[in-house]
Order: structure tokens, then sequence, then C-alpha cells
């Protein structure tokens, strides 16, 4: 079994364009949710969200390759081609035909979705583009992807609501691991700021009106975030044999169903999810000092994961470090667990913990360390992403600090 380093890191989000941006809002613990910026602000009841500013997409792709690319697919490429330049591999080389490509999205092209039907139903419209099938269905971002970077290996999208990321990252993990291929390109992406998309997250009446402050006494919702984030990850060995910069070592995955609910979270699946991740890594529950967890900001979600990291690590869940990072970044749904396993890495990198931001109050049934509100310098080895889905698909990666591995 090989060892899997993770040697490039691309990121699009609410912080900016870069993982530079992302590392600095996260020490500085700086919210990027704010007032939505949409033509149709004036429809919604829930009128926040934490959007990728300034993307423009010209300024990435061409007149002709916009007509094929929803906004999901430009932030996947415009991640990927971070992760690629970052990594120095060169897929078109005969590494590619043992690459693959393994991407998350929850929805897929919905701007596609949502601007077609609103001409069908609203503007009359008695056709659409030719591409618009092409453009919309879930899995363009990887073909686009597989197409501009070169990799012939196995590709597809994975799509299990909010742990989409942590799926498809982890299935690229055991994929390198087993010798299947020797690389991957992996990650996440989600763009769902669409009138349609926004009514119908506004009709479970779990949306935040005011900002997202997961643990918190008083927190009243999750808020919506959008973004892309793609990893390389490659044979540990091949990386230090060419002297690569390695951002972490990806050493567990762990994935259950809680087979319960289609909304309600669950211990047992969540609790279970992080034992098969410990159990597959090797670890012990000790070893691990940091967990970012799924902390959406939900009156439910928040208790369960806080009695299930409690279930998992007994007297060491005093000992840990928890935050949610959505609390910066917003709810990217499919792509939640890419920018989560980016800002573990960013922080195991430059020795800090992000926080949870917006915490006012303890809850009594939420009773970890949540960092409250600003970051912490700290020296990290082992860490946990937690990703647990509507529908109760759970799926959790452990990740050891790269600087670490050289020692």
């Amino acid at each position: 079994m090989n060892r899997v380093a993770i040697t490039g890191m691309g990121v699009i989000s609410a912080f900016g364009q870069d993982t530079a941006s992302m590392c600095l809002a996260l020490k500085q613990g700086r919210s990027a949710i704010g007032p939505l910026a949409v033509p149709f602000a004036d429809q919604l009841n829930v009128k926040i969200g934490a959007q990728v500013p300034d993307f423009d997409p010209s300024a990435h792709f061409s007149e002709k390759q916009l007509s094929l690319l929803d906004r999901c697919s430009q932030l996947a490429l415009a991640a990927a081609r971070q992760a690629v330049a970052a990594s120095g591999l060169d897929f078109r080389s005969e590494l590619g035909v043992r690459t693959a490509a393994i991407i998350g999205c929850g929805g897929g092209g919905m701007v596609t979705i949502d601007e077609n039907f609103r001409r069908l139903y609203s503007d009359g419209a008695k056709r659409f583009p030719p591409l618009t099938i092409p453009k919309m269905m879930i899995s363009a971002p990887v073909s686009h992807i597989t197409m501009e970077q070169g990799t012939k290996g196995p590709a597809f999208m994975v799509a299990s609501a909010c742990a989409s990321a942590n799926h498809a990252i982890g299935l690229a993990f055991q994929m390198v691991r087993s010798g299947a291929v020797d690389a991957a390109l992996s990650g996440g992406t989600e763009s769902a700021f669409t009138l349609g998309s926004l009514k119908a997250w506004e009709a479970m009446r779990i949306m935040a009106p005011d900002t997202c402050r997961p643990f918190s006494l008083g927190r009243n919702g999750l808020v919506l975030g959008e973004g892309a984030g793609i990893f390389v990850l490659e044979n540990l060995a091949q990386a230090k044999a060419r002297g690569a910069d390695i951002l972490g070592e990806i050493v567990g995955f762990g994935m259950t169903s809680d087979a319960m609910d289609i909304v309600l979270p669950s211990l047992d699946g969540a609790a279970g999810a992080m034992r098969a991740c410990l159990a597959d890594g090797g670890l012990a529950p000790e070893q691990v000092s940091y967990i970012n967890a799924h902390g959406t900001g939900t009156a439910m979600n928040d208790v369960t994961e806080t009695r299930a990291i409690r279930a998992v690590f007994g007297r060491h869940a005093d000992k840990l470090s928890v935050s949610s990072t959505k609390s910066l970044h917003g709810h990217a749904l499919g792509a939640a667990g890419a920018l989560e396993l980016a800002a573990t890495l960013l922080a195991l990198r430059d020795g800090f913990l992000p926080p949870t931001a917006n915490f006012t109050h303890a809850d009594p049934q939420c009773d970890l360390d949540y960092i409250a509100n600003e970051s912490r310098s700290a020296r990290t080895e082992i860490a946990l992403s937690n990703s647990f889905a509507f529908g109760g698909l759970n799926a959790v990666l452990a990740v050891r600090n790269g600087a670490m591995l050289w020692q």
C-alpha cells in the first residue's frame, strides 16, 4: 500500500481566488459572509451568503469556452489550474494515463438550469441553446478538467450532497494508495446562488438570516457559500523522490450511512465514520489534535456532532481543538469538504488553528473547545475533517502535517 501525499492545492472561495487569500482570512478570523450581490435579492427572504468575489469568467476563459461552462465548472477549472501549477506535474506526459480525476458536486450546473428554466417559463422561449445539456450536467466539471489537464485515467463525479468532496477525495486517496493510479486530481465544486435554489433552501427553514454561528447558543441556521477546492494527490515516495512541496499526507478515510432519515443527523453514523477513518489510518484517538467539524450552525447538527466526537474520543475530547470554518466561508455544499480540507492543510502548514467565527455564548449541549472567534497558534500533526450530509451520507478524512513528514 502506498502512502499518499498532497502536492498541489487550488482554491476559489469567498475569501478570494487563491490559497493565500484563504490563509490570511483564516488567521484573521475574518468571515466572508455578507449581503448577496444578486439581481433578484428583492425576491429573497434570506439575503446573505458567502459568494466568490470579483470572479470574471472572461479573464479565465474564451467566449467559445464559456458557451460550455456553467459557473461550477468555471470555478473547478480555475482551482485545478492552481493545483496543477503548484504540484509541478505535467499530466500530458505518460503520467496522465495513470492519473484519476474525481470531483464532488452536489447540484451540478444549477446556474444553467435556473437560467434556462426562467427563459422557458417566464420569457416563453421555444427552444434552448443546443449545448444546454453538456453545460448543465453534473459530470461536466470533471470532464473539462480531464480535457484541459490531459488526464486519461479513471474520471467521474461524486454526488453525495454535502459530503461529495470528502467522498471524492477519499476515493482518489484509496486509488492512489492501492496503486490503481499513480496520481489524482480531486476535490469539489459548487455554485448554487440561483433564485430557484435559494428559494428551495429558504423553504427548509434552516437558513440563518444574519450569520452562521456554529456550536454557539442562539445559532439559527446555516449560510450558503460557493467555491471550488482541487488537490493533486500522488504516491508519497514519488513526491519525495522528485523533491515536491508536500502540503500534507492523507492517512485515513472513513465512510458510513445513517440509514435513518433524509435530513436528521445520526450520532451513530457520524461516530462510525470517524472511527472508520481512525481505523483506516491506524490512528489512536489520542493522536488527533484538531477536527475541522461539519459544523453547519443548525441546532440538531451541532449537538449531534459534539456528542459523536465525545463518543469516539472519550476523555481525549476535552483536549481536542474543534472549529467550523463554515462560519467563515459559508456552507459550500458539494464543495464544502474541499474548502475545509484546504483550510485544514493551510492551518497545519502555517502553525495555527482557524476559529469558529461569530461565537457568542456557550451552549451547554456543545461542550468542546471550539476555538471561539480568534485563531490560535498550534503545532499540529494529525487532523480530521468531517462531512456529514443530508440522507445520512458521512465521510471523514485524516491528514498529517506535511512539514512533519521530513522529520
